[in-house]
């Protein structure tokens, strides 16, 4: 009998692409929109991997405003649909890293707390939907990370076996996610938070993409 596939699942925002610029840009866009300025910068960026109702809440704070943040979220999505890929960047090696990856066996997919259309279109106008064999979003079913069963379900539509996967990612929802399934957590170094994700005591730090095959080879014996 062969053996089960390995899989390596990624989150999408801050650990694969930097979307930060184009989500605060959304997030502005719904207070200029309310001719409140734009109360989100650059040091916001991770607010932004949060989501678009962290955003809405901390410009709200911020402006010293009780304001209407679900009333705002489908406005938000709908500035950020717009401007999906102005300024989003896959980070440094991550397409090899998942092309070796690919070659050495291993299935990959993506589970994000981002829409699922949304991370579906995203990936499409980055060139790299293909090198996923599944992508999981918030609205895939009725719960998101850190809930497992996203997680869980990503590696299944992939192909692999849970016992034998891992999660790359950049926050606590993602170490909490994968201590939920019971699955090594790899977070990233470059992401927003830098070296201070250490803090959340992942099974690995990942300093940059070109260590991730060598990583999940040894996390995944």
């Amino acid at each position: 009998m062969r053996a089960a596939k390995r899989a390596v699942v990624f989150d999408l925002d801050g650990t694969l692409a930097d979307t930060s610029e184009d989500l605060l840009a959304a997030a502005n866009a719904c207070f200029l929109g309310l001719g409140l300025g734009a109360p989100l910068g650059p040091a916001d960026a991770l607010t932004a991997f949060a989501g678009g109702r962290a955003m809405l809440r901390l410009g709200f704070e911020r402006l010293g405003l009780a304001g209407d943040v679900d009333g705002q979220y489908p406005k938000l999505l709908a500035h950020y649909a717009e401007g999906l890929d102005r300024a989003t960047v896959l980070y440094p090696g991550a397409v090899a890293a998942v092309e070796a990856l690919l070659a050495a066996g291993f299935v990959t997919a993506i589970c994000t707390n981002k829409p699922a259309g949304l991370a579906e279109e995203l990936l499409r106008r980055l060139g790299v939907r293909g090198l996923f064999g599944s992508l999981v979003g918030a609205d895939t079913f009725p719960v998101r990370k850190p809930d497992p069963l996203p997680y869980r379900e990503a590696v299944k539509q992939a192909g692999g076996a849970v016992s034998r996967s891992m999660l790359v990612g950049d926050t606590v929802t993602d170490r909490d996610t994968g201590r939920a399934a019971g699955v090594p957590v790899v977070l990233v170094s470059f992401g927003p938070e830098g070296e201070g994700v250490a803090r959340l005591q992942p099974d690995a730090l990942l300093h940059r993409y070109a260590d991730l095959p060598a990583l999940a080879e040894r996390l995944l014996i």
